[in-house]
């Protein structure tokens, strides 16, 4: 998937950090279920406010296309989905959103996801399902953050120690009627001893269009940032845009991503950089 970052108009960002998500083990009766027991362990621990020093890991190469197990279709077993959407949940927790995944959970989750998508019935027809992208989604876990950036294979600013910049959570906000697709990301900015952080909000606004039946296509259209916390009082500052005459050749202001599962209350996505992306609904 292609999303973007306050430093970059066509990269992101998604959930806080968890260690452990024990009650997810319980196989749920319902897809419903698996999202319930997911937001109610690790989906809702908020990131603290101490930094977090990242390894880094080499980038992976983008991973084959989803192959579609045959046989499938909308009316598979839904315990069996259930049981699917709450492993590749498990897989993903504790990571940081991605940001503190080694390659050996890079994989793990790509097969997690891969079984979900093999056994969702098939590729996502967008052209009959649009409705269900409506609404806000919080982004538990993507695969470009291992890269130790914020914009994963895209510009970015680095994590941990060369920048005291912490990843809140992370949302993305879709309108399929205005066709407005917005990613809010949450961050907190260290500032020199004794003044206190900065908490701040960056909502970077997009316009997407379907390609194809499962695809979308995101075009960069301006960035707000919004303090809170003791700056709250502030008002919202929009960025400028960087002329496209001066975008390096890698920020191009759009993307795509293509939508591999989707239900009432997961979303898994895959960028046009070999992206893995896993939302659940907010």
């Amino acid at each position: 998937m292609a999303m973007a970052a306050p430093w970059s108009s066509s990269s992101c960002c998604a959930a806080p950090a968890s260690t452990s998500a024990p009650h997810l083990l319980r196989r749920p009766t319902s897809a419903k279920a698996a999202a319930a027991a997911w937001s109610a362990g690790a989906g809702t621990r908020s990131c603290g406010r101490r930094h977090t020093s990242i390894r880094a890991t080499a980038a992976a190469p983008p991973p084959p296309s989803v192959d579609y197990a045959p046989g499938t279709s909308p009316g598979a077993d839904a315990d069996h989905v259930a049981s699917l959407k709450i492993k590749l949940l498990s897989a993903v927790s504790g990571l940081n959103r991605g940001l503190a995944a080694s390659q050996e959970d890079l994989d793990r989750a790509d097969a997690a996801a891969r079984e979900l998508e093999a056994a969702g019935g098939g590729p996502v027809d967008l052209s009959r399902d649009l409705d269900r992208l409506q609404g806000r989604w919080r982004l538990v876990y993507s695969s470009a953050f291992s890269s130790r950036t914020l914009g994963g294979s895209r510009p970015g600013p680095p994590t941990g120690r060369l920048l005291p910049i912490t990843l809140g959570q992370v949302f993305q906000r879709i309108d399929v009627v205005s066709r407005d697709l917005d990613n809010i990301v949450e961050l907190e900015l260290g500032a020199p001893w004794p003044l206190p952080p900065v908490e701040a909000t960056a909502t970077l606004a997009h316009k997407f269009e379907l390609v194809g039946t499962s695809g979308v296509k995101i075009t960069f259209e301006k960035t707000t940032v919004k303090t809170a916390g003791s700056l709250a009082q502030l008002p919202p500052l929009e960025v400028p845009r960087i002329p496209d005459n001066l975008r390096p050749p890698s920020n191009t202001g759009s993307g795509e991503f293509e939508v591999t599962y989707l239900d009432g209350d997961t979303r898994v996505t895959r960028g046009d950089r070999g992206e893995l992306r896993v939302f659940v609904i907010a």
